[in-house]
C-alpha cells in the first residue's frame, strides 16, 4: 500500500527508471545552484494520509555538466485495507505487530488502523557529455523506513542524430530491497492468530526472518522532433523483479462453503475471523510501451501520452494521460489534467477462500492475494494546476482527485452478495512547488 501511495504522490515526476535518468533541459551559469522545494499531500478519506516534502538542487559544474540532488521525506498515517472481507457481524483483527487488536463494524471493510511510517530517500545524479552528440547520466538512490530499505544505481545515455532532431536513449537501473516485516515474514497461508500468539510454538504463523528482492529495469527510446512546434517520444521498458514480492501484512478471508459467511474461530476471542496470510510469486517480468506527443500551440502546450503494460502475473494495463497548459498574463498558466487507467486482474487474485479449498500453511507453491490493487479496476484522475513562471523563480499549486472503482467479484455467493467486497477508493492530492 505504501508503495502505491508514493507512486501516486510522485506521478508528475515521470520516473520509469528514476528521475535520475532524465536528461536535463535547463542550462545555467557554471557554479550556480537551482533549488526546488515541493510539498505533497495525499489523503484517502477514512484511510491513509501522507505528507511528502521534497528538496531538489541542481548545480552547473561546467557548461554541459550538472550535479542533481534530491531529498524526500514521507510521513504516512491512517488505515490501510488488509485484504479481509467485510462481514455481517463485527470482526476483530490483530495488528501486524501483534501488540494490539482492532474491531471492524458489521458491513465495513476491514482496515489496519496501525498504519504508520516515515521514509527518508536520497537521490543523486551526475550528467556529463561524452562527446558532442552523446550525453551520459549516472545516478543512485537510497531510501529507508522502519521495515524496508532500498538501494539502486542507474545510468543512461542519450545520443543526438539527424542534426539534433532525433535523440536515441537507453538506460539501466539495478536495485536491491531489504524487507524486514514486523516479527518476521508470515508463513504463507498460515491462519492469523490472536494477539502475539504466533511465535515460538507449534502453531507459529511467522518465521521471524527478513528477506530481499532484486530489481532490474531497462529502457530504450527515441524522441523525434516532428516540426518546429511538436515532438514525439516512444519508449520500451523491461522490468524484472525477483525475491520476496509478497506483502507480509495482507490476509485473505475464509468463508463458509454453504452460506458464504466469514468463518470465525472458536475460543476466547469469538469475533476473530478465520483469515490466512497471502503468498505471491517470487518473480515478476513487466513489458511496457510508452508514447508521448507534445505540441506547442501559440503559447499553450498540449501534452498527451499512452502507456501499455503487460506482465507474467497476467496483469494488463492501459493508461491515457492528457495535460493542457494554457498560458495567460505573460508568466501565468493554468493546466488541467485528466488520466484514465484500466487494469485486468492478476491470475492469482483471490478475494476470498472457500473453507476446505485454501492451500495448507507453508505451501510456498500456492499463490493467492486479496489485495484490491491486484484486481480488475478502473481509475480516474482529474486535476488543475495554477502556476507562475518568472526568470528568477517560479511556483505552482496543483489539486487532483483520484477515484478507483471495480466490479464486485463474480464468485461472490450467499451473504457475500449483500456486502460491498470491492468498494470505491478515492483520494485528494495537493502539490505545491517553488523553484528559486
Amino acid at each position: 500500500m505504501k508503495k502505491n501511495i508514493r507512486l501516486s504522490l510522485a506521478a508528475a515526476s515521470c520516473a520509469l527508471l528514476g528521475s535520475q535518468l532524465a536528461i536535463a533541459e535547463d542550462k545555467h551559469d557554471v557554479g550556480e545552484w537551482d533549488v526546488s522545494a515541493a510539498l505533497l499531500f495525499y489523503s484517502e478519506p477514512d484511510r491513509v494520509n501522507a505528507t511528502e516534502p521534497v528538496i531538489s538542487a541542481k548545480k552547473q559544474l561546467d557548461t554541459d555538466e550538472t550535479l542533481s540532488l534530491k531529498l524526500t521525506l514521507d510521513t504516512l498515517t491512517g488505515a490501510s485495507a488488509s485484504g479481509a472481507l467485510p462481514s455481517n457481524q463485527p470482526q476483530t483483527f490483530t495488528s501486524p505487530s501483534g501488540g494490539s487488536i482492532g474491531t471492524t463494524s458489521a458491513g465495513d471493510t476491514p482496515l489496519d488502523d496501525s498504519f504508520k511510517d516515515t521514509r527518508v530517500a536520497v537521490n543523486a545524479a551526475w550528467e556529463k557529455p561524452i562527446s558532442k552528440d552523446l550525453t551520459m547520466v549516472l545516478g543512485g538512490n537510497f531510501s529507508t523506513e522502519y521495515d524496508y530499505t532500498s538501494f539502486a544505481v542507474n545510468s543512461s545515455f542519450a545520443k543526438d542524430i539527424n542534426n539534433g532532431n532525433t535523440t536515441l536513449m537507453t538506460g539501466l537501473s539495478l536495485g536491491m530491497d531489504m524487507i524486514k516485516p514486523v516479527d518476521g515474514k508470515p508463513i504463507p497461508f498460515a491462519t492469523m492468530q490472536a494477539g502475539r500468539d504466533y511465535g515460538g510454538n507449534s502453531d507459529s504463523v511467522k518465521d521471524g526472518s527478513d528477506d530481499t528482492k532484486s530489481l532490474v529495469d531497462v529502457i530504450v527510446g527515441v524522441t523525434q522532433v516532428i516540426d518546429e512546434n511538436s515532438l514525439f517520444q516512444l519508449n520500451y521498458s523491461l522490468s524484472s523483479s525477483s525475491g520476496y514480492l509478497t506483502d507480509p501484512y495482507k490476509i485473505i478471508s475464509v468463508v463458509d462453503p454453504v452460506t458464504g459467511a466469514t468463518l470465525f474461530q472458536n475460543g476466547a476471542q469469538s469475533d476473530l475471523p478465520t483469515a490466512v496470510y497471502e503468498n505471491r510469486p517470487d518473480s515478476r517480468l513487466k513489458h511496457s510501451v510508452f508514447g508521448q506527443y507534445k505540441r506547442y500551440l501559440g503559447g499553450d502546450v498540449l501534452d498527451t501520452s499512452y502507456r501499455f503494460m503487460v506482465d507474467d502475473w497476467d496483469i494488463t494495463s492501459h493508461t491515457v494521460d492528457v495535460h493542457y497548459r494554457w498560458k495567460f498574463a505573460d508568466t501565468q498558466y493554468l493546466q488541467p489534467h485528466v488520466r484514465v487507467y484500466q487494469q485486468s486482474a492478476a491470475d492469482f487474485y483471490t478475494p476470498f477462500f472457500v473453507d476446505g479449498q485454501q492451500p495448507t500453511a507453508g505451501d510456498t507453491g500456492g499463490e493467492a492475494s486479496a489485495d484490491y490493487r491486484l484486481g480488475e479496476f478502473m481509475a480516474y484522475t482529474i486535476g488543475l494546476e495554477y502556476g507562475q513562471d518568472n526568470p528568477a523563480d517560479s511556483w505552482s499549486v496543483a489539486l487532483e482527485y483520484y477515484l478507483q472503482t471495480g466490479d464486485e467479484p463474480a464468485q461472490a455467493f450467499g451473504e457475500l452478495k449483500n456486502l460491498e467486497i470491492y468498494p470505491d477508493v478515492d483520494a485528494l492530492m495537493l502539490r505545491v512547488v517553488y523553484d528559486f
